[in-house]
């Protein structure tokens, strides 16, 4: 069993470093797409572990971009963080911001799910429903080609992710899809009682 800080530890960190509302938004979306992909994979024992490192992958990039992932190990710290979990929020900005590779099958889904949950969410917020809901694979796919819509999305990111875990592309939109839809009421509700 991976030890991480209980989740109030980790919220609190991350409310810490973090006010924007988009990056609270994201990083509660992230922590719910990766508890549903341990779930999906067959690392259900390690969900916690791996929700946790959903929720605080990005903890030092609103007040630190520069040395986003850098920074991360120095405020993981304060709350007793494993080498585990900083390795993989670390491994999360491979080839971009950090020398960490992702190794573990979790690192590799928090590469890949964590660009195209923006691309996702970004897509959900112009259809008539805002909502993942009724998201279509298809759809996402159109907005992915088209490089302008969430331009800030790396594309290729998302491409190098799918390929590290040896997944479609498809396969990864779908899942992705399915993780956030699970999970966009919960994450709504927190939003709202964290504001």
């Amino acid at each position: 069993m991976k030890a991480c800080p209980d989740r109030a530890a980790a919220l609190a960190l991350l409310r810490k470093y973090n006010a924007e509302p988009f990056h609270l938004q994201h990083a509660l979306t992230v922590e719910a797409v990766m508890r549903w992909y341990a779930q999906d994979l067959g690392y259900g024992e390690e969900a916690d572990f791996w929700a946790t490192v959903g929720l605080l992958h990005d903890v030092d990039f609103e007040k630190w971009p520069e040395e986003h992932c850098k920074k991360a190990p120095e405020l993981l710290a304060e709350i007793g963080c494993s080498e585990e979990l900083v390795h993989a929020v670390c491994s999360h900005g491979y080839g971009i911001c950090s020398e960490v590779e992702p190794v573990h099958e979790m690192e590799k889904v928090l590469f890949a799910a964590d660009e195209l949950t923006g691309l996702t969410g970004a897509a959900a917020r112009m259809r008539p429903s805002k909502s993942c809901a009724d998201m279509e694979v298809s759809s996402l796919k159109k907005k992915f080609k088209d490089k302008k819509f969430a331009a800030g999305c790396s594309r290729d990111v998302i491409k190098t992710g799918a390929e590290r875990l040896g997944w479609e592309l498809e396969g990864l939109m779908d899942k992705t899809i399915q993780a956030m839809r699970a999970s966009e009421a919960q994450i709504a509700e927190e939003l709202a009682s964290l504001s």
